[in-house]
Order: C-alpha cells, then sequence, then structure tokens
C-alpha cells in the first residue's frame, strides 16, 4: 500500500503494509535518527513528530500517518546549521553513546514549542518517557533548559561545553536524574 504524508516538510508516497510501523517505514527510507530499542513504546529512542506532537514510532502504525506531517531528527536541523536544542545539547555535552538523543530533542523540541520557558521539573516530566542509559540526564535536562533559554532570548549559546548557570545567583544548577529509583546520580556522571 501506498501512504502520502508530508516528511520533514516534503511532501511523500512510500510504500507499506498495513502491518509496519511508522519506524519501520522511516528506516526503511534512509531515516535512521529514530532508534529501534525495544519495540514496545518503553524507551522513546524512537521519538518523532506527527502533526508536532511527539510519537514513539515504533508503535505507532504507519497506516495512522495517512496525510499527516512527521518530522524526525533529519529534519531539524543540518552539520553546518543546528537547531537550537541540538546546539544546546552539543555545548552542554548532553550525550555519550548518542542512540537516544535524537528521540530526547524530538521530544526536547515539542516541549519549547509547547512551552518555551519551562521549569526544571517540567522538562523531568516532559523527558520522563524518554530512557538514557549512559548520562544520568543532568546534562539532557540542562541541554534543554540552556536551549529555553537561548531560543528565548535570542542570545549565543555557550561553546564551551561549560555547566548551566543558574541565571538569579550565578552558581551552576544542581540537576538530578528523571527517575527517583534507578540510582543513576551516585557518583559523577
Amino acid at each position: 500500500m501506498e501512504i502520502e504524508l508530508e516528511l520533514n516538510g516534503v511532501e511523500r508516497t512510500v510504500e507499506a503494509s498495513k502491518s509496519d510501523s511508522l519506524l519501520d517505514v522511516l528506516r526503511r527510507n534512509g531515516y535512521t535518527g529514530a532508534k529501534r530499542g525495544c519495540d514496545t513504546g518503553a524507551c522513546g529512542f524512537c521519538t518523532v513528530r506527527v502533526d508536532g506532537e511527539p510519537v514513539k514510532s515504533c508503535v505507532k502504525p504507519v497506516t495512522t500517518v495517512q496525510g499527516a506531517a512527521v518530522e524526525t531528527i533529519e529534519g531539524l536541523g543540518t552539520q553546518d546549521d543546528l537547531h537550537p536544542v541540538q546546539q544546546a545539547f552539543v555545548d552542554n555535552t548532553a550525550l555519550q553513546c548518542g542512540f537516544c538523543i535524537p528521540g530526547m530533542i524530538m521530544r526536547s523540541t515539542a516541549l519549547l514549542e509547547e512551552n518555551p520557558a519551562p521549569t526544571e521539573q517540567e522538562v523531568r516530566e516532559a523527558l520522563s518517557d524518554n530512557l538514557c542509559r549512559c548520562t544520568g540526564y543532568k546534562k539532557i535536562v540542562a541541554a534543554v533548559l540552556d536551549a529555553a533559554e537561548q531560543m528565548d532570548d535570542g542570545t549565543a549559546v555557550a561553546t564551551d561545553g561549560g555547566p548551566t548557570l543558574n541565571s538569579d545567583s550565578g552558581t551552576t544548577a544542581e540537576i538530578e536524574c528523571l527517575r527517583t529509583d534507578c540510582g543513576c546520580m551516585e557518583g559523577d556522571q
């Protein structure tokens, strides 16, 4: 069957079977930024946006995106012109292996479009469905808060990868794990 959709701003027709997930079709068509992790919607590695909303593409039937606008990490920015959220992740060294990062960035972008000035807790809640096995979330949350600030006031993001500063006191913001039961913040992440 053929599915017509807008993929990263371009009208496309893709071949699919009725049993395909959106992730299956994206990856078959060269959009490999969305990662296959759990295939159950539990990890968020496959997060893309459909009509502006973050969705887990591994459990999204491709038949439900007929006529929809789908955005993947490949449509967000380029190596030469990163989206502010992508740039903040780089500048805050908010990645290690990088496997979860496309999903984190897509979810973060959706959050910042809906809520341009989130609190730390709102960032944690928004990202709570996206797992990271490497970083302990500290730098990821800092990157989202940095991106919000940069997108709000238009100033350049830090290029030294330094820590996010609390603008009120000038002190480094302490950021903890999104999950309270994992113990990932023990030690220096």
